[in-house]
């Protein structure tokens, strides 16, 4: 899967976002409510764009995420700026 539950209980009944796993940040980000999700875990599309570290443009990482891919635009940092690749498979925790 390429978008990953997160639950705020061992029970797994309070679901609290997703997790994916950015190849230009090389880490993960987390995706909670404030998205909206397209509920497919295997291609997911979030909405609207994700913008990590606003205020830091040293560090800036900004995307879209769309059918499974993630666009990263021209304010990122990172090597991946203005391309679109693959969202990489990522475990359940």
């Amino acid at each position: 899967m390429k978008a990953a539950p997160l639950y705020n209980d061992e029970e797994k009944r309070f679901l609290a976002g997703y997790r994916i796993f950015c190849p230009g940040c090389e880490q993960y980000h987390i995706l909670d409510q404030r998205w909206t999700f397209n509920g497919n875990c295997e291609s997911p599309t979030f909405t609207p764009s994700l913008m990590c570290n606003r205020d830091y443009p040293e560090r800036r990482c900004h995307s879209f995420i769309t059918n499974g891919k993630i666009q990263f635009l021209s304010d990122c940092y990172h090597k991946l700026v203005g391309q679109t690749v693959e969202l990489a498979e990522v475990e359940p925790w």
